[in-house]
């Protein structure tokens, strides 16, 4: 999977992490439903936010149906966000999934250079961006305007140069993330969201293709490749200025939409997002400085208003707990080391995958010997067996002790400290 927004578990407060699962497993059935299996690969984490915005803004918009058992999911079965949300979210990740692998073809990264790949891979490209149009006409979305717009992409970068405005080469990404956002307002039934949705795609879409160029920086310098960043003379301090006035504007853009429950839009949208650039700068080696005051998008008195029934944002109902409340008690900082990320501004499942939707424990049951040898797998090589304490057994489902613990070596397991759920 790909994508600039990557959250765990321990990010995700409440009943929020079960929820981004279950548009994360709906859209990549929605992919293999409409477009193959192999289309599943296709599954990124930026392309789920059209289901949850669309989930958000209208409850009939926020269905579920009954998946099978999956090996992400614990060899269980689970529900999962279905409806023209999740359809939308598979249209445009084919789209992104397809414009990527273009990119890599017409850049020769890798083994995109072998004469034999990249003719398989064009095939695949084109095949997907015909039926990520097709599926996006049946639900009213102008897949070939869509198309037009990633197209006009390659001509931008071909026109950039030394001292060209890199908000010029961004423009088609962001154009195309828009309306992609603007149209989840029509399928909810909540034209007014149009306008300011579209605009907080605008410049998700920036942030995107900024972090993506950040990111592969200094690849792209040793290998000759282009890169939006030194084709056009743009320092890291301006690409990062550009991303931290995006994060702002995204959330000050969502302030003007009305959802019906707008909780996990702002979980990833506002503060995923935040953490999204903290990371990325700082793994490429250009960490925040420190004197510098940022525009506060992880503290929860910058949450924006809450619209049902005039519930403080992001309260739940049923727990009167908000998710302020839990950055509060984190210390409500985007770039903080408490609730989803490591001391260097990571996340703790990028290396390991503990916070998959494994059983809970307490919950006793018995599986046969091969779904549970298929289970024990999966859980030792996503290091829940080592540094998940305690962990449900694969077979009987009841709790057991991390291997970790049975020796004093747990320092040389980066991930134990912050995956202990």
């Amino acid at each position: 999977m790909f994508g600039i927004l990557r959250p765990c578990r321990h990010s995700l407060p409440g009943g929020l992490a079960e929820e981004w699962m279950s548009h994360m497993c709906g859209l990549c059935l929605a992919l293999r439903d409409d477009h193959g299996q192999a289309s599943r690969i296709a599954t990124n984490y930026d392309g789920l936010v059209v289901s949850v915005l669309t989930a958000a803004q209208a409850e009939e918009c926020a269905g579920t149906r009954r998946a099978g058992a999956c090996p992400l999911r614990g060899m269980r079965g689970a529900d999962v966000a279905d409806g023209s949300g999740a359809r939308l979210a598979a249209s445009v990740s084919l789209m992104l999934a397809s414009a990527k692998i273009s990119d890599h073809i017409a850049d020769g990264d890798g083994v995109y250079a072998r004469r034999g790949v990249r003719a398989l891979a064009g095939r695949v490209a084109e095949r997907w961006r015909r039926g990520a149009q097709e599926s996006g006409d049946v639900l009213g979305f102008d897949g070939e305007g869509l198309l037009a717009v990633l197209d006009r992409q390659k001509r931008a970068e071909e026109e950039a140069g030394p001292g060209t405005d890199v908000l010029a080469v961004t423009w088609p990404t962001e154009e195309a993330t828009g309306e992609a956002f603007a149209h989840t307002a029509q399928l909810a039934g909540r034209p007014g969201n149009a306008e300011p949705l579209r605009e907080a795609g605008r410049l998700f879409g920036r942030i995107a293709h900024l972090l993506d160029a950040v990111e592969d920086r200094e690849r792209d310098r040793e290998q000759g490749a282009w890169n939006p960043l030194t084709a056009t003379g743009t320092e890291p301090e301006r690409a990062r200025e550009l991303c931290d006035g995006a994060v702002l504007g995204v959330r000050l853009a969502l302030e003007e939409a009305e959802f019906a429950d707008d909780r996990l839009v702002h979980a990833l949208l506002v503060h995923e997002l935040g953490r999204a650039v903290d990371r990325t700068f700082t793994e490429a080696g250009y960490p925040q400085d420190p004197n510098r005051h940022g525009h506060g998008y992880g503290h929860p008195h910058h949450d924006p208003r809450h619209r049902q029934h005039g519930q403080h944002p992001h309260r739940r109902a049923d727990s009167g707990h908000s998710y302020g409340d839990h950055y509060a008690t984190t210390g409500g900082s985007s770039d903080s080391s408490d609730g989803g990320g490591d001391k260097d501004g990571g996340n703790c499942c990028e290396t390991c995958l503990s916070c998959g939707d494994t059983p809970p424990l307490n919950q006793p049951y018995r599986r046969g010997l091969f779904s549970g040898c298929a289970v024990a797998v999966f859980m030792f090589c996503t290091c829940q067996l080592c540094c998940r304490d305690p962990h449900p057994g694969p077979w009987s489902g009841k709790s057991r002790d991390a291997w970790c613990n049975l020796c004093e070596c747990c320092e040389c397991c980066k991930c134990c400290e912050c995956c202990n759920l």
